[in-house]
């Protein structure tokens, strides 16, 4: 049996359960906490409880397993995920390496690689497979899956740099990739077309954000490449509404694709985007966006539409298992 690296240590595939696939326990960026966060808007304690309270509510709702693409870009602090992990029985969370950006590198790559002022190998593929084989940090957290980003942009040249960083570390590795992705703009097939020409098994990747978009001929044609749809959003209505995501994945599962798609909600227990005004947000302008939102609104509406069981429990436990192993 394949394992897959969590929180608390590796765990076999078969034992994931129904996993989402695209969850952040925290987007939280430490120079804007540590600069305007605490003593305004931050309260350490208070949110690490909350946070534990959503996560064990969505463990009762017969989810065993998350996974966080939260990377560097995006805030990831894995010391405060083990803490409440730790207070979570039942839940797995596997947590991500790689680099969040819609355009240039970090200036701490920016001159440091292959015919740059430090010319040396890749150094960011060094730290990915470090965070892949040893651990992340000192925290010994070993990440179980690759993040990087093609958006709006496209393929600017750090991002082209950063996804084929991310491809040479699958390669070496055989670790998973997530891509985040434009559905509007159709960067699914930008990212895909790189990782195939730097040889990546394009069945160990998640398209992103492909359920923004209702297209099936685009959605298709993601798939029929062998890679996974990231039917990641619910909730987030900005992008799609819950009622057409609902209609793209039955008809998509008519059209015998559900072996090809995973769904989730890309939430989190609090997002610093907003300052200090998360709930506000949730409650005001995204009620749904929330972990319970497939299991209690969702999942219904999809049996509504004739997707059957057999096909909920591929996307929610079979692909998912299938993509780690």
């Amino acid at each position: 049996m394949a394992t897959v690296a969590t929180v608390r240590g590796p765990v076999d595939t078969g034992d994931l359960g129904q996993t989402l696939m695209h969850e952040h326990v925290f987007v939280l960026a430490t120079e804007h906490l540590d600069n305007y966060g605490r003593g305004a808007w931050w309260d350490e304690e208070a949110r690490v409880a909350d946070a534990i309270g959503k996560l064990r509510a969505l463990v009762a709702k017969g989810v065993t397993t998350i996974v966080d693409p939260t990377v560097w870009g995006l805030g990831r602090y894995i010391p405060r995920v083990q803490r409440i992990v730790a207070e979570v029985p039942g839940l797995n969370v596997v947590v991500a390496t790689g680099l969040y950006t819609y355009d240039d590198v970090p200036f701490q790559y920016e001159h440091r690689g292959p015919g740059l002022v430090m010319d040396i190998p890749e150094p960011m593929v060094e730290d990915f497979t470090r965070d892949i084989t040893e651990g992340i940090a000192d925290t010994g957290v070993r990440a179980g899956l690759l993040k990087c980003v093609v958006e709006h942009k496209g393929l600017t040249p750090g991002v082209e740099r950063v996804c084929r960083a991310v491809a040479r570390t699958h390669a070496a590795t055989g670790t998973p990739i997530t891509v985040h992705t434009n559905a509007a703009a159709r960067t699914g097939l930008l990212a895909l077309d790189l990782f195939a020409k730097e040889g990546v098994d394009l069945t160990k990747v998640v398209v992103g954000h492909a359920g923004d978009s209702n297209d099936l001929d685009y959605l298709m044609r993601l798939a029929d490449t062998g890679a996974t749809l990231g039917m990641d959003r619910f909730g987030l209505d900005l992008y799609n509404s819950t009622a057409a995501r609902i209609d793209t994945i039955a008809a998509l599962c008519e059209r015998g694709y559900a072996d090809r798609m995973v769904l989730s909600h890309d939430t989190a227990c609090f997002m610093d985007y907003f300052g200090g005004a998360w709930d506000q947000v949730q409650e005001l302008a995204a009620p749904n966006w929330r972990y319970d939102h497939i299991h209690d609104d969702v999942l219904p509406a999809l049996r509504e539409r004739g997707v059957t069981d057999g096909q909920i429990t591929a996307m929610l436990v079979g692909n998912p298992r299938r993509y780690f192993s």
